[in-house]
Formats: C-alpha cells, structure tokens, sequence
C-alpha cells in the first residue's frame, strides 16, 4: 500500500523511508533463548522498559561475550506503535558490535538519525520522539542488569511521572540531549505529563518532590552556565576576560531574553559591562514596544535580571539607561 492511500498520505509524508520500512520488516525483532546462551557460552541479559498506562513496553535481550564485555547479538519484542518497533529495531542494530560501556553512549538522537533517509531531514515527528526515548531507556537497563548495579542513585531514578513511569534521570537527559527548551517538548519526547498532568507544576492532583517546569528550568540553567564556561574557558562569569563577557551576555540576551520581548513588539540592546564593587553591571537600553512600556523598569527588568543570575551568576545584574 503506498503512503497516500491512508490518511491521505500526510501521516505517513512524516516519516522516512527507513521507518516504514523498519515498521514493515524489522531485521532484529524476536528473542534470545537460555539455550542458545548456553550453547554459545554467551551471557544472556533480557531487559524490560516501558508504562502499562500507555500502553508501550520494549523487551531488549543482549548476547554478550563477557570476556570483552562486547554485544554479540540482540533482539527486541515491543508493544507499541510502527515507531516503537522501527526506533527498538535500530536500537538494537546499533548495540551489536559495541561493549556494553560504548551502548550506554547511544542516544535517542542516535537512533533518530539512524532511521533518516536523508541526514537532514527527520525521520519522525516529534510526537513520535517518545518512542526513542523508550529505546535509550532499555539499553541504560540493560547494562544495568550486566553490571549487577543499581540503574541509577535513587534520587536521579525517582518518577517524576507515575502514569508514563519516566524517571527523573530521562527527563534531564532528554532535556540535555534534545536541547528542549519547553514542557511540552518534554511531553513529546518522554510522554511526562501527557496523562493526568499532575507532575507538570504545583497544583494538580497532590504535592510531588519534583515537577516537569522546576527540572526544566534547573537543567537549562545549568546548560547556560556550562555555555557561558566554555564560551571563555575559565571557571566563572567574573573571570572572563571583557570580550568573552560581552561575547557571553550577547548569547544570554539572543537565546533566553530578546525572543520574550519580540512576541510583545520589543527588543533590547546590550549598552555597557561595568564592574562596581562585588557586582556586574549590565546596562541595557530598551527598544522599540519596551521603550514605552509600563512594566519595562519592574517587571521585564526583574525577569531579565533573573535569568542573567541563573545563568551568568548571582552577582549580575541588569541595569536600565
């Protein structure tokens, strides 16, 4: 049946060749038998990754020769969508060949880009980034269960989603891995907050330890301050030289800050770095719908000196002129 003749064809113009493909005819779906272990003299691991409540689950068995911790073989069975089985599929063939050290390395981006047809034209829509997900999880535990250890500290694998059973460590990951910048591209990618939505922020059906919008912006504010690190190659903001400071809040002010204030009409513009005292100054000058705005002096110039100490430091501050 060719792609047009269902949903008339825009579900399928989505998805690459490779997946349907792989959807159709997986190469690597069936199982490893203790038997066949056995015979070989291989050590068998089956590792189970998924959440009832939405109904995807993958099984992933590794054949691993123990002398070189290398993975010889491996198989998947998944209950889940054509993306599941095609994401698992390619999963498994890029864990054959490698140590179970090199597997633990694959990422959803690498299974993604491994069903492209074309390096620069996605394979899935993000919807569908879940499903690569599920696979990055099953390998972390596999080598879990080789290893004899625990998966993670028991903080970094806390569920921060009952329903979906997406673990604190994956949605830092995702986060890290995918550059998301939003909730609802946490949603796409894991299926967190998908269901009952209290694990999105306070207020939902009873009190968490953690919620999706609190990870979010504690990991994009850790990414910013690792940016702003090697941007100048030193350990704090301070200690930049003035160039690599400039060059730093630039990038601050371009990804966190003008992209708020463009959606309302306005802008902003870097003016002056001043050291006074223990503080950085950042003096700024609003342009356009800022320049007239009421909230400019209060509130917009709280925010933007939030997000200056949260990712340049807490001794940065914004200052109007």
């Amino acid at each position: 049946m060719a792609k047009k003749d269902l949903i008339g064809g825009k579900l399928w113009e989505t998805y690459s060749n490779n997946v349907i493909e792989r959807m159709n005819n997986p190469t690597y779906f069936g199982e490893i038998s203790p038997e066949e272990a056995d015979a070989e003299n291989r050590r068998l691991i089956v590792a189970d990754w998924g959440a009832e409540s939405c109904g995807d689950a993958v099984r992933l068995f590794w054949l691993v020769d123990t002398k070189s911790d290398t993975i010889l073989k491996a198989r998947f069975k998944t209950f889940g969508c054509g993306t599941a089985i095609a994401s698992s599929d390619v999963m498994a063939e890029l864990c054959m060949g490698k140590t179970v050290d090199e597997a633990l390395k694959i990422t959803n981006l690498d299974v993604e880009k491994a069903l492209r047809d074309t390096e620069d034209q996605a394979a899935i829509p993000p919807q569908k980034m879940h499903c690569s997900v599920m696979a990055y999880d099953v390998i972390k535990k596999a080598a879990s269960l080789y290893k004899g250890v625990e998966m993670e500290d028991p903080e970094e694998e806390e569920i921060v989603c009952e329903c979906a059973r997406v673990s604190l460590k994956t949605v830092k990951d995702v986060i890290r891995i995918n550059d998301l910048k939003s909730v609802e591209e946490i949603t796409r990618y894991t299926k967190a907050g998908a269901f009952c939505g209290s694990c999105i922020r306070p207020g939902g059906h009873e009190k968490r330890k953690y919620y999706l919008e609190d990870i979010l912006a504690e990991v994009r504010a850790e990414m910013d301050r690792e940016k702003i690190k090697s941007i100048g190659s030193l350990e704090t903001f301070e200690e930049m030289s003035p160039i690599a400071q400039y060059k730093a809040i630039e990038e601050i002010f371009a990804e966190k800050i003008k992209p708020i204030l463009h959606r309302d009409g306005g802008d902003v513009e870097v003016m002056d770095i001043k050291k006074e005292g223990e503080e950085t100054i950042i003096f700024i000058r609003y342009l356009g719908g800022c320049a007239t705005c009421a909230a400019a002096g209060t509130g917009t110039l709280s925010m933007i000196d939030k997000v200056l100490k949260e990712t340049a430091g807490p001794r940065v501050t914004a200052r109007m002129i």
